[in-house]
């Protein structure tokens, strides 16, 4: 995990989404340090039900899974913001939303087959691969095209 310093998170938390996209980077891997920080302060299940998902204008603002974890969490808003300070941010509220947070298992997931123009990219890279393994690789990729398509 990577870690920051109390001062460092603050000033990486205040760049601007129009910043370059190193800082955007570094803003999303310090807001993901800082949500592991905070959700350490809370019991179980409560830390497995939420997420941080920004801090804007001394808001902390969390993803909860279900309207009752909403009500829960706003019970803990006085611990999160206590180790908010701890971490350096000075955020004097709690703002705390529903969104469900669906992850999909990877053998679930669909897998769309490539249009026919993909599969013909891919045997063109694999005829001009020099590594076999690669060259096997691109071909078992383009033997996925849609043959409807």
């Amino acid at each position: 995990m990577q870690t920051f310093q109390k001062s460092t998170f603050q000033s990486l938390l205040t760049a601007k989404a129009g910043s370059t996209l190193d800082g955007v980077i570094e803003r999303a891997r310090a807001l993901d340090t800082l949500d592991r920080r905070l959700r350490q302060s809370l019991p179980e299940p409560a830390a497995s039900q939420c997420r941080l998902a920004n801090v804007r204008d001394g808001r902390l603002v969390f993803l909860v899974t279900s309207p009752i974890w909403k009500s829960k969490l706003r019970l803990y808003a006085d611990v999160l913001l206590t180790a908010a300070a701890e971490a350096g941010i000075q955020a004097r509220e709690l703002t705390v939303k529903v969104a469900p947070m669906l992850t999909v298992p990877p053998e679930q997931a669909s897998h769309s087959p490539l249009s026919p123009a993909a599969a013909a990219a891919l045997r063109e890279a694999a005829i001009q691969a020099t590594d076999p393994e690669l060259r096997q690789q691109l071909l078992a990729l383009a033997s996925m095209a849609d043959p409807t398509s």
